[in-house]
């Protein structure tokens, strides 16, 4: 037995160290499936390391699921625990169901008296004030996901430094029953959104896929994606792929191995539509399943 548990210690001192960044992801069960009565089970969580709950659970009342007709279908079977939420979706039609987590507003951030003087104290110590290393207490305040009442009500009056961001965040995977159509995939124009160039369920190890990649409905070059597969908590090593949208906003991906992969891209601007905003942020976060050959 203590042998055991010294081997599970040692194991765990070889693990990676967890990534910085919280990951988003919704991952089904199975993203290709053929069937009359089919259903699919998802998981849906905010994590450090891929696909291994260990942080918050997604909220379910974002998510979205288009079915290959363009109707929405009724999450079932829903739960949120500690770490990750579970939901499932009948397949009841044959085609291709986006499964979406999209989500609008404004953030809100800026400095109080008492974390102005708690910058100040980081500084005069030569410690940093502000970023990775600072205090909790240089903080301030922050608001997310912030409506125009939010800002006028919960913004305290004494608040300095007060930066309002526009945002809009997409997190999304894709399931096909039988065979696949586009319907679902059709760009709503806002944020960022793939545009499938290759079927985002015909996925193969060894193969190039490529996506056309939109920012409020028009192709995006030079946009720069991280990729990285599944199991991180298995490896030494992250392994991921580091992909740009190419003069047409093409992105071109060629899959090392079968797996489910994590794709993310952002981009920051002053595209602004809110008048409280004076800056825009967009982020899109899709997982595709890659099957081997």
């Amino acid at each position: 037995m203590k042998k055991t548990l010294a081997l599970a210690l040692a194991l765990a001192a070889a693990l990676p160290m967890a990534a910085s960044a919280h990951k988003q992801w919704i991952i089904p069960s199975q993203a290709v499936v053929n069937g009359s009565d089919v259903w699919v089970t998802f998981d849906a969580a905010v994590s450090n390391q891929l696909f291994f709950p260990d942080h918050v659970p997604m909220r379910l009342d974002g998510i979205r699921v288009t079915a290959p007709d363009g109707s929405q279908v009724e999450l079932a079977n829903g739960a949120t625990g500690k770490y990750r939420s579970t939901f499932d979706v009948q397949l009841a039609q044959p085609g291709t169901y986006r499964i979406a987590n999209a989500s609008a507003g404004m953030s809100a951030r800026w400095d109080t008296p008492e974390s102005l003087a708690a910058k100040a104290r980081a500084e005069a110590a030569g410690t940093p004030a502000t970023g990775p290393g600072a205090p909790p207490a240089t903080r301030g305040g922050f608001l997310r996901n912030a409506t125009a009442e939010d800002l006028a009500t919960k913004v305290p009056a004494d608040a300095a430094n007060l930066e309002v961001t526009q945002t809009a965040s997409r997190v999304e995977t894709f399931v096909t029953n039988g065979a696949p159509n586009s319907t679902a995939l059709a760009a709503t124009g806002e944020g960022i959104e793939l545009e499938p160039v290759t079927h985002p369920n015909d996925l193969f190890a060894g193969e190039e896929a490529s996506f056309r990649v939109l920012v409020d409905g028009k192709p995006a070059a030079g946009l720069a994606f991280e990729i990285v597969r599944g199991g991180t908590r298995y490896r030494n090593a992250q392994d991921d792929i580091a992909a740009t949208t190419d003069a047409e906003g093409v992105l071109r991906v060629t899959w090392p191995e079968a797996g489910i992969y994590w794709l993310e891209t952002g981009v920051e601007d002053d595209k602004a539509t809110l008048p409280q905003a004076t800056a825009r942020r967009l982020r899109y976060v899709a997982t595709l399943e890659v099957l081997p050959q």
